[in-house]
Formats: structure tokens, sequence, C-alpha cells
């Protein structure tokens, strides 16, 4: 005689795998197709801007209430004073100076043609920087950037020099 012997089936054990097979397929599924979707979707629309119009900082020479601390005189050096004023309605930073024509004399020293005077400014960008705020105005003094030469004639004895310069800002 032959026996077999069964041993009890256990209810739910293959669908509870197959069940968790599945739910773990539908993740990765799930997992990629959102990266796929995120990574290759595309969008149309519109959009805009203003920019502002940077207004003129200007330069000016020495106004009242300004005052040179050093002479120039022939062989030597002497500070360069300007003021800046800045008109715009944000703060503007000063990135550098350049000479903008000859340097002349005052009216007072007719005599004076041959300045014998040289700009020298200083290196571009300012260290450490300069900021102008906004629709107000600064005195600059560039120190040792005026030079005369032994060329200058007598007559520029006591003369006030007119640098002019150009101002670079931004913004």
């Amino acid at each position: 005689m032959k026996t077999t012997v069964r041993t009890p089936r256990i209810p739910g054990k293959g669908r509870l795998a197959r069940t968790a097979a599945a739910t773990v397929a539908l993740c990765i599924l799930g997992g990629v197709g959102t990266a796929y979707a995120y990574w290759a979707s595309t969008g149309a629309g519109s959009g805009s801007a203003t920019n502002g119009t940077l207004q003129t900082v200007t330069v000016d020479a020495l106004v009242p209430g300004d005052t040179l601390q050093t002479s120039l005189v022939p062989g030597g050096t002497a500070d360069v004073i300007l003021r800046a004023y800045n008109p715009n309605p944000h703060a503007v930073t000063i990135y550098g100076f350049t000479l903008n024509g000859p340097v002349t004399a005052d009216a007072a020293h007719p005599g004076c043609v041959i300045t014998g005077v040289t700009f020298t400014p200083p290196p571009a960008p300012l260290a450490p920087a300069v900021t102008i705020q906004a629709n107000t105005s600064l005195q600059l003094t560039l120190g040792n950037a005026a030079t005369m030469s032994s060329a200058s004639v007598s007559a520029c004895q006591g003369a006030t020099f007119n640098v002019p310069v150009t101002l670079e800002v931004r913004k």
C-alpha cells in the first residue's frame, strides 16, 4: 500500500508573492514614467521686462567749499579733485577715469600755453570700489594724479589747471 502525505496548503501564500511583485513593478514603472515626464516635458509662454536708461553722471571741477590740499610745481605731482553727481534713482560704482582733452590753465593765466601738466588716472577698476548713492554728489580726490614737467612756462605760476576727465560708472 502506498501512503501519500499531504502538506496542508496555506491559503494566499502564492497570492501574497504575486501581489508584492506586482506592487514593486508598479512602483518602478511609476518612477520611470515620472522621471521621463519630468525630463521630456516642454512648455510655452511669454515674458517681458523693461530696462531703464542710465542717466549721465556729471563731473565738475572744484565747487564752492572744495579746497585743494596740494599745489602743483614743476617736476612735482599734485592731487586732482573733482565732484561727481549721480542723477540716477539707484547707486552707481565708479569703474575708472580717462583724460578727455588737453589740460589747460585758468583764464587768469593766458600766457600759460605750455602747461606741461599731464594726468595719470588710477588703474581701473578702482580699488577699493567707490559708490555714489542715488541722487547725490561725491567729492573725489585722485592722489598725485597730476604731474607738471619742468617744460612748463613761467606764466603758469599760480594757475589752476582744468583737467578734463571722463568718468566710467557701472550699476
